[in-house]
């Protein structure tokens, strides 16, 4: 079960990954901090670091990921309309957590998003 699915949206594509606050808890913690860096691997095994930001010391943290995410989306040749999932990947006993991101495409006819498939 993905701990974050979206279609990404304009601003994700040319910007930044806006994630739901509730999705924080799956992630590194942040201990008091307001910048986090994480590794996740694609469906093919390569590595890409990301680091989520938050909004310091506001009641609404409002979590993006930053740093990483746009070589990834322009690496991927992402599009609006497509999604992307984050899984936390189980660790064995003194592992690392490991996270996997995997892209699923969005089936388009006339510019209109009808379905998604698995790149």
């Amino acid at each position: 079960m993905a701990i974050v699915s979206k279609q990404l949206k304009k601003t994700d594509i040319d910007k930044r990954l806006t994630i739901p606050s509730k999705s924080l808890k799956y992630f590194p913690s942040l201990a008091g901090k307001h910048v986090v860096t994480f590794k996740a691997r694609d469906d093919s095994g390569r590595p890409w670091k990301f680091q989520i930001y938050t909004r310091k010391g506001k009641r609404y943290l409002k979590p993006v990921l930053t740093k990483g995410w746009r070589e990834f989306v322009c690496t991927k040749e992402l599009s609006i309309g497509d999604k992307v999932e984050f899984d936390k990947e189980e660790k064995e006993q003194g592992e690392a957590v490991m996270y996997r991101v995997r892209v699923v495409r969005a089936v388009k006819i006339f510019g209109y998003v009808l379905d998604h498939k698995s790149s």
